[in-house]
Order: C-alpha cells, then sequence, then structure tokens
C-alpha cells in the first residue's frame, strides 16, 4: 500500500531490462521545462492494468508534476496499456498544500485491537487466580 518507496532516478539511464518486472514498475524521470515527467515501465504481470482491468504487463505510466502555485502542484498522469484498453486514460489532479502538520501513515490496528489483547489477559489471569484458589 503506501510503504512502498520510489526510488526515481534523474540520470537518464535507460529502463531495467524488459524481462525485469516490478510491482511498482521500474520508474526514470527527466525535466521538461518546469515539469519534473516520469515515465514508468516494467510492471508486474500479476498488478491489474487499471482498477481490475487488464495486467500492468504493457502498461506504461507518465506522470507530470507542474508547479503552478506557491501552493499547488498539478499532478496530471497518463496510463497506456493497447493491450486492455483502445485508447489512453488521462486525469488531473491539483495537490494543494496544506496548513499544518502532516503525520506519517501507519497501520493501527494493533492500538484498536490492544483492548481486546488487554481484556484477554486479564481474563487469563482471573482463570490463573481461580484455579489456583480452588486447589488451596
Amino acid at each position: 500500500m503506501v510503504h512502498d518507496a520510489r526510488i526515481i532516478p534523474l540520470d537518464n539511464d535507460a529502463n531495467l531490462d524488459e524481462n525485469i518486472t516490478l510491482w511498482t514498475g521500474d520508474s526514470r524521470g527527466y525535466f521538461d521545462g518546469d515539469t519534473l515527467v516520469v515515465e514508468t515501465k516494467n510492471f508486474s504481470n500479476l498488478l491489474p492494468s487499471f482498477g481490475r482491468y487488464g495486467t500492468g504487463e504493457n502498461k506504461v505510466l507518465t506522470e507530470r508534476f507542474t508547479r503552478v502555485a506557491y501552493d499547488t502542484i498539478d499532478y496530471h498522469w497518463t496510463l497506456e496499456d493497447s493491450t486492455t484498453f483502445t485508447d489512453k486514460i488521462v486525469a488531473v489532479l491539483p495537490l494543494t498544500k496544506v496548513a499544518g502538520q502532516l503525520y506519517e501513515y501507519g497501520c493501527h490496528e494493533g492500538n484498536y485491537g490492544m483492548i481486546n489483547l488487554l481484556r484477554g489477559e486479564r481474563m487469563t489471569e482471573q482463570r490463573a487466580a481461580q484455579a489456583g484458589s480452588g486447589n488451596d
């Protein structure tokens, strides 16, 4: 999910060999004027191309990050997969700076489960105490 860090080389190196596929693909970036362009290829064929459709086998994702204001970046992405779709899919999403602090995303199911973990341990302690008092 969100724990996959993408390392995007900006040094004009070629993509990995097409036989090497990765879950998040193989990304390469470059600047086109003031826009950071990231092209990603070599997705695993175990990954759907988009939603539940196709596979990532022939998918190419092109992302463009352009700062359009002090607090806004336009995130423009294009997905191309001719083996799954007859045309490319294009979207634009403004990314706006938020006021305040950002916190790390993390799984917190342990926090919710803590009540039940402690309840279970207290029950185990009670049963042990009852069993101990019955043996006296």
